[in-house]
């Protein structure tokens, strides 16, 4: 760009202003160019001030000769920048040419001050005038298309003013009109406030057709040299923001992965020990209570923590998916909060409510059973004891001392029928014991009172044994001297005893409680009652033979007219007893068969609860593993963009969700078998249990296979990753896992990376290569690569993210090159949060060139990408 001549007036003015900017801070000014720059001593001094270098040392002589080898000097400097001087010489500088002397400085101003402003690749004027386009582009009636009419009406000027510092100037009062005003305006508020001088005149640019285009250019580069700066320093700042919001993104989720880990490993520390108490209850109700508490945890207080455990795993997912993309190191949760250790806490109870559940069903079945014998010792015992009362008293009469022959007969038969009896009554004695010693081994709480019943009616039972015999041999010493005796009693007392017997006996047995849990338990009980049924006609015959027995003797009596003291010697039973007795027992009989009736009911409808329960589980389990298989099928055949594949893992995990009102349907019919005491079902192998661990599975796979969809999604939009390449990826992992395991070996691994292209060859190079990245995409050398670790390693490998030594660039612009910086410029530069975040985080700065209140911002850009502690 050559100097035109006709613009020597404006140009000693615009240079001569630009000349004093600079030269300002060399303590010095200059008032007339061509005059002043003739030494060449105040020229070599504006080099060194605007390029920050030393020129060779000046003559301080007044002679010509020192005069231009002091310009020689400078014309030397400026061609050492690459800058050619057309038709420039020393003499003409020091001669006071005018036109040299402004293309001089002209190509001075070029070189230090527009040849760097470069904007997408363009020229040095190019770069300027797009600068100047850009920032104005939103003021309206500015068009800014050049370097000299562009700019006569002032706006421009105001418009870049405004831009950067828009407190300075009320653009909106501003009029196009009115292009001195707004010259004048742009020019003092420039001077003023951003120290650049007034280099044009406002008269000189309204009154040309065309204004000085170099003129124009030195004032504008002049704007762009003082707002680039502040340009810089915002760039830096907004990296630095970017930086930090992640940071602190980051320790939030941190934070909150911490707070929900800590909350769920307490409720699970404080309900196992619920679950592991077996302190055993006296009284059915009592387990019952404990069963239905057990019912309101399950249906309650743990499904609100599952959920809590699943999206625990997906923060924890979401949180390291984070920490990667932003090139930050992953994150270790607190000793013992680690996902794995909440998995193991979480078996440990699932555990303890397995072993909970099973013990209060078999507590239930337990006091079930204690109930039962009870009752059943009860009865027996109140029977006996009837029996035996009043038996020791007649052991110990000594009648036969008085009797006469036939007495003492009577007497003798009498006892032997009473041993008959008490024969007869062994057995409920050992049933007695039994049942007393069963109650004992299943640890009934009433135990005390049972053994000491039961050791009454052994000692009475022992004492009643020896007193009996005790007499026989009372009797038989009498004997010898008694001979007859009344065989028709004798035989009457033979026969009644053990009817009588046999009559008590089944108005036991049909009084007898039971219990059964099947259809075929009841079933026997009923044709074992349906055989005494059979019994009974044969059982008349005898009631009626016993009875005829006693008929002729009343007979024999009235033919006769024996005197008889008394009744039958030989027995106490009496006919009426026997036909009273008899029709108790043909009263009890239809009783037990309605009995029998309603319990075969019972079992029919626990039956077709069981078949109800089994119709819904074998279809439930079979459909939970089916889709199980099929997420896991999805998972690794995925099709089309990542989107279509969430929105359709998204539908499928809303057909499972529907599937929710079957699970329940089939927990109330459990609830049903549960109240029913049902305790087994032979119609299905599946339990509650099973289809609870099922859908609780289910539910949290289906998330996790959503979670791993959204990773990959925020890694492809984070790593630019477009969605062929992610096609790619997907389809040559695939390729290499043949096991459709959902994981490739390292020999698969390797194999994969060299159909996407890279060279890994068999060579030590080679094979040190492939160890580098295996130490990425396997850290823990578990010897497998997950697609999202393959994932993160392709991205890894083009992805431009920020790193430690760019933060710390940005941080030095703020401190102005300093390799420290202090509160105050932290505060001016970042927004307070932020500004307050680094301060209480930046170590004191230690350095040889240290200011009281320095801070070390490069130990703290390198620990925030975890190279070293923050």
């Amino acid at each position: 760009m050559q100097w035109d001549t006709g613009n020597d007036k404006r140009g000693c003015r615009t240079f001569t202003a630009w000349c004093n900017s600079h030269l300002r801070k060399a303590g010095t000014q200059i008032e007339n160019i061509e005059e002043d720059f003739r030494d060449g001593l105040k020229l070599m001094l504006l080099l060194e001030v605007i390029s920050g270098e030393r020129l060779a040392k000046p003559e301080r002589g007044k002679m010509r000769v020192h005069k231009i080898s002091n310009v020689n000097k400078a014309l030397d400097f400026i061609a050492s920048k690459g800058v050619k001087l057309v038709s420039i010489g020393a003499e003409e500088i020091v001669d006071g040419n005018v036109k040299m002397t402004l293309g001089m400085i002209w190509t001075i101003i070029l070189r230090f001050a527009i040849q760097d402003i470069s904007v997408e690749e363009t020229s040095a004027k190019e770069g300027l005038l797009l600068w100047c386009q850009r920032k104005t582009a939103p003021y309206k009636n500015v068009n800014i298309q050049n370097f000299h009419i562009s700019w006569k009406d002032g706006l421009g000027f105001c418009a870049l003013i405004h831009r950067h510092r828009p407190e300075l100037i009320d653009y909106g009062k501003l009029r196009k009109d009115d292009p001195l005003t707004n010259l004048n305006t742009a020019f003092d508020v420039a001077e003023k406030y951003l120290d650049i001088p007034k280099m044009l005149d406002a008269e000189d640019i309204v009154g040309t057709a065309r204004p000085d285009e170099k003129a124009i250019m030195t004032y504008v580069s002049s704007f762009y040299h003082a707002f680039s700066g502040a340009q810089k320093a915002e760039t830096a700042a907004n990296r630095i923001c970017k930086v930090l919001a992640v940071n602190q993104e980051n320790e939030q989720l941190m934070e909150d992965y911490e707070k929900l880990a800590s909350d769920l490993l307490e409720w699970i520390r404080r309900t196992i020990p619920w679950l592991e108490n077996r302190a055993p209850e006296n009284t059915m109700h009592a387990m019952q209570q404990k069963l239905e508490d057990f019912r309101d945890y399950r249906r309650l207080h743990k499904p609100p923590k599952v959920q809590e455990k699943c999206q625990l795993e997906i923060n924890f997912n979401t949180l390291q998916t984070k920490l990667r993309l932003s090139n930050r190191p992953a994150f270790m949760p607190s000793e013992g909060r680690m996902v794995s250790d909440i998995n193991n806490a979480w078996g440990c109870l699932e555990q303890a409510e397995k072993g909970y559940e099973e013990w209060l069903l078999n507590e239930i079945r337990r006091l079930e059973r204690l109930d039962h014998l009870a009752e059943k010792f009860r009865q027996k015992a109140s029977i006996h004891e009837a029996w035996t009362d009043g038996k020791e008293a007649m052991l110990r009469q000594k009648d036969y001392e008085t009797a006469t022959l036939s007495e003492i007969k009577a007497l003798l038969k009498k006892h032997e029928a009473f041993e008959s009896d008490l024969a007869a009554h062994q057995d409920r004695v050992e049933q007695i014991a039994a049942i007393a010693q069963e109650l004992n081994e299943l640890d009934y709480y009433d135990s005390p009172s049972v053994n000491a019943r039961c050791q009454k009616i052994c000692d009475q039972w022992d004492n009643l044994g020896a007193l009996t015999q005790k007499r026989r041999e009372a009797l038989e010493r009498t004997e010898k001297l008694l001979e007859t005796i009344d065989q028709l009693y004798l035989e009457y007392a033979k026969r009644a005893a053990p009817f009588n017997n046999w009559m008590e006996g089944a108005m036991e047995d049909l009084q007898d409680t039971f219990i059964v849990h099947t259809i075929e338990e009841i079933q026997g009980l009923t044709t074992a009652h349906e055989q005494f049924k059979a019994t009974l006609p044969d059982a008349d015959k005898e009631r009626l033979a016993i009875l005829g027995i006693h008929n002729e003797v009343s007979k024999i009596v009235q033919t006769y007219h024996v005197n008889m003291a008394g009744t039958n010697p030989y027995t106490t039973i009496t006919p009426q007893e026997i036909n009273g007795k008899w029709d108790h027992v043909r009263q009890l009989v239809p009783r037990r068969d309605q009995a029998l009736t309603e319990e075969h009911a019972r079992q029919q409808h626990n039956e077709r609860l069981r078949k109800q329960f089994a119709a819904q589980a074998n279809v439930i389990g079979p459909w939970i593993q089916t889709k199980m298989e099929e997420i896991g099928r999805i998972s690794i055949e995925m099709h089309g963009t990542l989107e279509d594949q969430l929105s359709h893992l998204r539908q499928y995990e809303k057909s499972i969700v529907n599937y929710k009102p079957k699970i329940d349907q089939l927990e109330g019919d459990h609830q049903l078998i549960q109240e029913a005491l049902i305790f087994d079902n032979k119609h299905t192998n599946y339990t509650m249990e099973h289809i609870r661990v099922g859908w609780e599975q289910l539910l949290t796979t289906i998330a996790r296979t959503i979670n791993e969809v959204e990773n990959q999604i925020l890694t492809r939009d984070a790593k630019g990753i477009s969605q062929e390449q992610m096609n790619e990826f997907r389809a040559s992992f695939n390729h290499f896992d043949r096991d459709h395991s959902g994981t490739l070996g390292p020999e698969e691994f390797k194999a994969c990376l060299i159909s996407l292209g890279y060279d890994i060859g068999n060579d030590p190079q080679g094979e040190a290569e492939f160890a580098r990245i295996m130490s990425i995409v396997d850290p823990n050398r578990l010897g497998v690569v997950t697609f999202q670790a393959f994932i993160d390693f392709m991205s890894r490998e083009t992805a431009d993210t920020d790193t430690a030594d760019q933060v710390m660039a940005s941080f030095k612009i703020l401190a102005g090159d300093k390799n420290y910086i202090t509160v105050d410029e932290l505060r001016r530069e970042l927004p307070p949060d932020q500004a307050e975040y680094c301060i209480a985080r930046m170590a004191p700065y230690t350095g040889p060139d240290a200011v009281p209140g320095a801070l070390d911002y490069m130990s703290f850009s390198t620990a925030l990408y975890g190279e070293s502690d923050l």
